[in-house]
């Protein structure tokens, strides 16, 4: 059967009309990293055909409508021309791109649309502050590297000219600052690599920072540290910067965390302090206790706060007791100073024999801790097990309701020597013995000298030396040396009146040592507060022997 020719032909014809539409392939043009660049930035440009299939293409580029040839600046990625580098673009390669595709089979594409690439200077960042008014040491101050042109890029910071390495985030534009040194600082910034594309821009300008340091607020008491219940004190915050018209915040330091704020003291240690409710009666730099009770022992700090807050001050120990206290610490061995790993037993002593006392302590860390954070209790007695110079500091029995024992002074040794004396005053009239001791090995000669007040009082005893009868002019410092194995560190001996016997005046004391803790470190520490009575010739020694810590 023979087949007609029309259907045939009306489906060619039905044919040309799709043909006709799709038209010829549509070439594109996309730059990288952007439209807009930056001298010495490199620029890839890239042809790509819409609609063309599979056909296989090469690609002519012109700029500005002329045709544009390979040199030392440009080059193209292959054979095919379809992508064109542009190494370290200048002001002159500013303008208007297009490409077009020639296939194989003769096919072109049509012209791309005009893309426009323009080229600026090299951008400059700058720097900006936050603060901007008077820093002091730590203070944190935020950077900020600014770059209006562009986008994608990373970020290097250089402080007085070296590269800040340690940045946690320092691919960022923003970074914080703490200011540990006072001084004049310099830092500037540098934004880099763009989109992935190895590329710098300038550095900004310096930005000077100025830092102050920080006001220090120093705590003094008045008249003594130590004194007895009901009487009155004054605790005085000065602030080393008097240009500020200065308010004040008065703190306790206690004895546990939770709930509570953290801070560095002087010293570097964390002490747990708590806002004394009645701040408000610090005004003036002064804070009152009239009349002192047992529950205001404790230690102290203050700090100035208008709207820039000082460091917190030194911390200042405060001591009340009665008259006769109800309860007393008893040590054992029965000796205030001690060698290293040696063990020691403290309990409290109670003439009602009342329970829930507690030994407390107050050491070189600066911080007010229950056995229970550094010992083994045992009912109201606390166990060491093994002593160290970090167990140095002042001990005392507080009950549940806040009543408080004489406290006692202990001082943990790493030398050779130590001075056996009483732990509690000696009466007047009465004998008093002191001792050299010796870690082991003892020394196969025993001749040692003992020294008051820094002179010698005997020298080559037998390593003991008695006082027949005590009076005051006995009381003072203490400490013993002998020729091959060193000296003990110096001890307070105070001597009290009889009972029933009045004093001319009542004189409160606190006593400071220092220990050096290890070869790195140097650590003044308050040791002992005693408190007895006392002639004007020894006021004087007592109170230039105050360290502050």
């Amino acid at each position: 059967m023979e087949l007609s020719s029309h259907p045939v032909l009306l489906l060619l014809i039905s044919l040309i009309p799709v043909v006709q539409a799709q038209g010829s392939p549509k070439a594109v043009v996309s730059i990288k990293p952007d439209t807009h660049v930056f001298i010495g930035e490199t620029v890839t440009l890239r042809c790509d055909i819409q609609g063309g299939g599979d056909t296989q293409w090469t690609y002519s580029w012109n700029k500005n409508n002329t045709t544009i040839s390979e040199g030392i600046w440009r080059t193209y990625i292959d054979n095919t021309m379809q992508g064109l580098i542009i190494s370290y673009v200048r002001d002159s390669d500013s303008g208007t791109y297009t490409c077009r595709g020639q296939g194989r089979d003769s096919q072109s594409s049509e012209i791309s649309e005009y893309v426009t690439l323009t080229v600026s200077v090299k951008p400059k960042p700058t720097v900006r502050v936050n603060p901007q008014s008077s820093v002091y040491t730590g203070d944190t101050v935020t950077l900020s590297c600014e770059l209006q042109q562009g986008t994608g890029w990373k970020f290097h910071w250089y402080k007085n000219n070296q590269w800040l390495r340690n940045l946690k985030r320092e691919q960022v534009n923003t970074i914080k600052v703490t200011l540990d040194n006072a001084g004049e600082t310099e830092y500037t910034c540098q934004a880099y690599e763009r989109n992935y594309y190895n590329y710098n821009t300038e550095f900004s300008d310096p930005v000077k920072i100025t830092v102050r340091e920080r006001p220090q607020a120093v705590l003094s008491v008045s008249p003594h540290s130590w004194l007895t219940e009901g009487d009155s004190v004054t605790l005085s915050c000065e602030v080393t910067d008097s240009s500020t018209d200065w308010t004040f915040s008065w703190y306790t330091v206690v004895p546990y965390r939770d709930g509570l704020t953290g801070i560095y003291n002087n010293h570097g240690y964390i002490v747990y302090v708590e806002l004394l409710s009645d701040s408000s009666r610090g005004s003036g730099g002064k804070y009152t206790l009239s009349p002192a009770a047992l529950k205001h022992t404790g230690v102290y700090m203050c700090r100035g706060e208008p709207a820039l807050h000082t460091q917190y001050s030194n911390l200042q120990p405060l001591w009340i007791t009665g008259e006769s206290p109800p309860v007393s610490l008893i040590i054992n061995p029965s000796r205030t100073q001690h060698f290293t790993n040696d063990s020691l037993s403290l309990s409290c002593e109670d003439q009602s024999k009342s329970t829930g006392w507690t030994v407390r302590r107050y050491t070189h860390s600066e911080r007010v801790l229950d056995c229970s954070h550094w010992g083994s209790v045992t009912g109201s007695t606390c166990n060491i097990s093994f002593l160290s110079t970090s167990y140095t500091g002042v001990y005392w029995c507080v009950s549940e309701s806040g009543e408080n024992s004489n406290p006692v002074n202990i001082t943990v040794h790493d030398g050779d020597v130590i001075l056996e004396s009483p732990v509690h005053p000696v009466t007047e009239g009465h004998p008093l013995t002191l001792r050299c001791l010796y870690h082991n090995p003892n020394p196969s000669n025993f001749l040692a000298d003992f020294y008051k007040d820094g002179s010698v009082l005997q020298n080559q005893t037998t390593g003991e030396m008695i006082i027949q009868t005590v009076s005051k002019s006995d009381e003072g410092f203490y400490h013993c040396e002998h020729p091959e194995r060193g000296e003990s560190p110096e001890i307070w001996v105070s001597v009290r009146l009889p009972s029933g016997v009045e004093a001319p005046f009542s004189v409160l004391m606190l006593i400071c040592s220092v220990v050096t803790a290890s070869p790195y470190l140097l650590v003044t520490i308050i040791l002992l507060v005693i408190c007895y009575r006392a002639r004007d010739h020894t006021e004087d020694r007592i109170e230039n022997a105050v360290i502050e810590a």
